[in-house]
């Protein structure tokens, strides 16, 4: 696994590597943000996770996933808040993003 300072770096360098897709988490489902494409949990598995730490501010705080298709047809990411500010899901997604988040 990579290691990266800041979230941006992250994301550059997963887009690289061909993680184009930007996916926003729709409470029980991964929504696609441009063709409005639907996975859930089922439907991905997360090849990579990074969390960062906000050093002076706690809404700082996140996660980085890498998301791919299992059919293989999409490969993109997640970014998902922690703590305070995190995202409401449903149980089905806090158990896929908690696997390995």
């Amino acid at each position: 696994m990579h290691a990266y300072d800041t979230v941006s770096e992250a994301l550059t360098d997963l887009k690289d590597r061909g993680y184009t897709t930007d996916f926003n988490i729709a409470f029980d489902k991964l929504e696609c943000s441009t063709t409005r494409k639907c996975l859930y949990a089922n439907d991905f598995e997360i090849v990579e996770h990074y969390r960062f730490e906000g050093e002076s501010d706690p809404g700082d705080e996140s996660v980085v996933y890498a998301i791919e298709q299992k059919s293989g047809t999409m490969k993109g990411v997640v970014v998902t808040a922690y703590g305070t500010y995190s995202e409401p899901v449903s149980d089905d997604m806090i158990t896929k993003l908690s696997i390995q988040g």
